[in-house]
């Protein structure tokens, strides 16, 4: 693997983390679009950009129960995971959730997501987490990040979420 250094998030890396994540996922709702057409798209994501802003910055700067990482590629932002701990999601205090997780895409298939996973799975177990879990899609524009998480021994339970313009 290449020199990689992950560290816990600073204010100012906000920027830098915000424009990351909105190239990593910018296949992520392509893909959206190809799958539900571009009405129903369009209905869900208006400003696909603009939410994913807002929702990478509100992650960010929850420091309460929220954790953030950066991994760091020759001193350049690469990737970051942020994770939820005692997050309630199964009525336990005991669960965590990863909450988002993105690598710049020239950064991609290197293994720097894989290291993020294993990174955040192992400051849960140090803060007492039992279960682990993450959400994400199964559209391909999503196929990376299921990989990633496979391959840091998530086991899938696949769900599926309709929508229909009206």
């Amino acid at each position: 693997m290449m020199n990689l250094f992950i560290r816990p998030f600073s204010p100012d890396d906000l920027e830098d983390v915000v424009q990351l994540s909105l190239l990593a996922w910018a296949p992520v709702f392509h893909s959206f679009e190809q799958v539900l057409g571009s009405k129903t798209y369009s209905l869900v994501w208006p400003d696909w950009k603009e939410t994913q802003r807002a929702v990478v910055e509100k992650i960010c700067q929850e420091h309460e129960k929220t954790l953030v990482w950066v991994a760091e590629t020759h001193g350049m932002i690469t990737g970051f995971i942020a994770c939820t701990l005692n997050s309630q999601e199964n009525g336990q205090d005991d669960t965590g959730e990863v909450d988002l997780l993105a690598v710049h895409p020239e950064y991609q298939n290197q293994g720097i997501g894989t290291a993020l996973n294993h990174f955040a799975l192992e400051k849960m177990k140090e803060s007492g987490i039992k279960l682990a879990i993450v959400g994400t899609g199964g559209d391909p524009g999503h196929a990376p990040a299921r990989r990633t998480y496979e391959k840091a021994g998530y086991t899938a339970l696949p769900i599926v979420r309709y929508y229909q313009a009206l």
